[in-house]
């Protein structure tokens, strides 16, 4: 075959294996520190592998979840800052395990860009590791895919894979929910993971740039605590759990807020009255509704208000399950109780004022 020496390379195509290759180099630490029972392999093979037996599973269930970032990714990218995504990436899956009573055992990424930048795909992944370190689950692999033409430079997209396992008959919720059950609300930590293309949209209405002082808190940028990151209840909420087995039901507060997540949970011939007295949403809520003229309904809907997560407890167990939580550092308010709902009634209704 004649040495075509001027042929094209695949790094000309805009594609650098190199740049792969140093970036897998640099995230091992980050990947070796998420070791837990069940999983002690290393990144590089063609598969994760994890051994129930060695996680103390006997006759486990498992439980599958996969999740993105949405676009609060775009405000990653404008404001410069990577290393805490990928702990919203982690929250979003494995958030969704803990509420159906499973405990998440490994994770896996999907990183997609238009040109490889090692230090900002370790800083992706530093963030995707400390995600997993809080939730207790193994980072056991991923993909990384370079991808010209696909995005633009210094564009990138998350996906993230998560599984937990809960012993048979363990897992959420337990069938035995009942009008007058409280309703426990976990605070948020922001705004998490959703709603951030009105986000952005208010933020171009109000002519701010990320590097600007947050108008509800000039100690810190607009970008900084718009990044603050999702949440990760599962540490509490599985201590919770297994310590007084009196948590009946968990919803996860995403896209779609407490009309779309709390009637996942609920039977037939229930719903849930929630009391806005009690919510008192974080200062950059107040400033969503305020500069976009979002009226309480729709932030109910797009938004988490200040409450990322909601635990169904009867009456007799609310305060020890409240004691519980708050020892594990959460804040816990009484957000509301089930009711009996009537043939075509509303399956969540609200009583009060959402205070923005």
């Amino acid at each position: 075959m004649a040495d075509k020496k001027d042929g094209l390379t695949y790094a000309q195509a805009g594609v650098d294996i190199e740049a792969g290759n140093e970036m897998v180099n640099r995230i091992k630490p980050l990947v070796r520190s998420t070791r837990r029972p069940g999983a002690d392999g290393e990144i590089g093979g063609f598969g994760g592998l994890f051994d129930l037996k060695a996680a103390g599973f006997s006759d486990p269930v498992l439980v599958a979840a996969n999740d993105g970032v949405g676009t609060k990714l775009k405000v990653a990218i404008e404001a410069g800052v990577h290393d805490t995504v990928g702990i919203d990436l982690v929250a979003m899956c494995v958030n969704d395990l803990i509420v159906q009573g499973a405990e998440p055992l490994f994770f896996l990424d999907y990183f997609a860009t238009g040109k490889l930048d090692p230090d900002q795909g370790a800083a992706i992944i530093s963030g995707i590791a400390r995600g997993c370190l809080q939730a207790g689950c193994a980072l056991i692999g991923g993909e990384t895919a370079e991808m010209p033409g696909m995005y633009r430079d210094g564009d990138y997209d998350l996906a993230g894979f998560a599984v937990g396992a809960a012993e048979r008959g363990a897992l959420l919720p337990t069938g035995t929910l009942s009008e007058g059950d409280v309703l426990l609300g976990l605070a948020s930590s922001g705004v998490h993971s959703n709603g951030y293309s009105l986000v952005r949209r208010i933020v171009e209405m109000g002519g701010l740039g990320y590097d600007a002082p947050a108008p509800f808190d000039a100690s810190i940028t607009l970008g900084a605590a718009l990044l603050e990151p999702t949440r990760i209840y599962v540490k509490s909420l599985l201590a919770t759990i297994r310590k007084t087995g009196a948590i009946q039901a968990l919803a996860h507060i995403t896209g779609g807020g407490f009309p779309d997540n709390l009637p996942r949970v609920l039977p037939e011939g229930l719903a849930a009255e929630i009391d806005l007295d009690a919510i008192k949403p974080p200062a950059v809520f107040s400033w969503l509704a305020r500069t976009g003229s979002v009226a309480p309904e729709e932030m109910l809907r797009t938004f988490n208000c200040g409450i990322g997560m909601v635990a169904v407890v009867s009456s007799a167990e609310t305060d020890r399950v409240s004691s519980m939580l708050e020892a594990q550092g959460e804040s816990v308010i009484r957000l509301g109780r089930l009711i009996t709902r009537a043939d075509g009634a509303a399956k969540v209704n609200y009583t009060g004022t959402l205070a923005l």
